[in-house]
């Protein structure tokens, strides 16, 4: 018998290749991901395929134009609001037949379900109430429980205690990933419980290396939500146009960086708009000017809440009262006199001076036992935390109406 190799035959070996390549890390910002070889060869691959199917078609944006993320439409004495979420939309209008025209027209252009009225947007629970809507994340709040499994934990009445304050001390946690996914998904759970926004904010100071004290309060955190599962942000129909802040500063509060925390909450009506717990940048030399520091914070936020309103066809006439618990910050919103002590903080003095001489901004005091921005800058007593709770308009579902089933 005569061999292949015999007669110069030789087949080819197709060998395994078992060299392992490396896996390309997660990247943390879009930056990062370019700069990968891998991630955008990926990115390329996905933009070439979504060209390749005629997903959408690209053409050149018109220059000196954004692309809002909101449109106002205005017939007559009739206006309609639609805002776009990717693919999810929320339109309302001021009469039944403006709505409808314009569904009809989206229809037209678009393949597209109506789903009716709104009952929820974004993980957020809308309810409609005899006196207008009830706001409420409960389903997303549940869920951050069982993540955490802390679904039978035992409650807690406040979500932050009245001693001590976070600093970078403690042993690091054992999983950094899970305190970062735990802290950003409560950060989320804000944008309907304001109450818990002071909380949230110290522990999200610490992401970057959270420690075991970190851990902890944040495990106070998610006891309170457990128990407040119900709460939620209550919206009212009304027709009051007056737009009111209240703004608190706690004075070199952070142990680490003497910088002070500032809180700010801005009503329209009844209806709470717009809050912040927020740690300045800069240290401030007093107690006067945290606390001004604060009032031009939420100066500068009703200002674009005034220019916003007014785009939305809603203009307001009277001037936006800004409340201040400091007798000095009040003072100098108003006193025109320059002061060799307070040089360092001369822009924030003019900007707010600005607004108050123009007419748009009145800077008043308020006592303490009514200054409802406390909530959002330190740890409070629990009775106190749930009267002002209560005032942010953070409370349970209305009761069933009698006969409803």
């Amino acid at each position: 018998m005569i061999t292949r190799s015999q007669s110069g035959i030789v087949k080819p070996i197709d060998r395994l290749s078992l060299h392992t390549f490396s896996i390309s890390p997660i990247p943390k910002n879009p930056s990062h991901a370019l700069k990968d070889p891998n991630w955008r060869n990926a990115m390329y691959d996905e933009y070439n395929a979504l060209v390749k199917n005629g997903t959408w078609l690209l053409v050149p944006r018109p220059a000196g134009v954004n692309m809002p993320s909101g449109f106002v439409d205005k017939s007559g004495s009739q206006v309609a609001y639609l805002l776009i979420y990717v693919d999810d939309i929320i339109l309302t209008a001021s009469c039944p037949a403006l709505l409808q025209q314009i569904i009809g027209s989206l229809n037209n252009e678009f393949d597209m379900t109506d789903l009716g009225a709104l009952n929820y947007f974004l993980g957020i629970s809308a309810d409609r109430t005899p006196t207008g809507l009830f706001l409420s994340q409960k389903k997303y709040a549940l869920q951050l429980l069982e993540r955490a499994h802390m679904v039978t934990c035992n409650p807690s009445r406040t979500p932050v205690d009245t001693e001590s304050k976070l600093g970078p001390e403690g042993a690091p946690v054992q999983d950094p990933t899970l305190y970062r996914s735990l802290a950003g998904g409560l950060q989320y759970l804000t944008f309907t419980r304001p109450d818990l926004s002071y909380a949230v904010q110290q522990i999200c100071l610490y992401m970057h290396d959270p420690r075991e004290p970190h851990l902890a309060a944040l495990k106070r955190i998610l006891r309170y939500v457990q128990g407040t599962l119900d709460l939620g942000l209550h919206l009212y129909a009304s027709s009051t146009t007056s737009l009111v802040g209240y703004t608190d500063a706690d004075w070199a509060g952070c142990p680490s960086t003497r910088r002070s925390t500032s809180g700010y909450c801005v009503f329209l009506g009844d209806n709470l708009l717009s809050w912040s717990a927020k740690r300045q940048h800069t240290l401030s030399r007093s107690s006067a000017e945290a606390e001004y520091r604060g009032v031009a914070n939420v100066v500068a936020e009703t200002a674009w809440l005034r220019n916003l309103l007014r785009e939305l066809h809603s203009s307001l006439s009277i001037a936006t009262l800004v409340y201040c618990d400091n007798v000095s910050a009040v003072y100098m919103s108003a006193n025109p006199v320059q002061h060799q002590r307070t040089k360092h903080i001369e822009i924030d003095i003019h900007f707010a001076r600005d607004m108050v001489t123009a007419g748009q901004v009145r800077v008043l005091h308020v006592p303490s036992r009514f200054q409802y921005a406390d909530i959002l800058t330190k740890g409070l007593p629990s009775a106190l935390f749930e009267e002002f709770r209560s005032s942010l308009s953070v409370r349970p579902p209305p009761a069933p109406t009698a006969g409803a089933y």
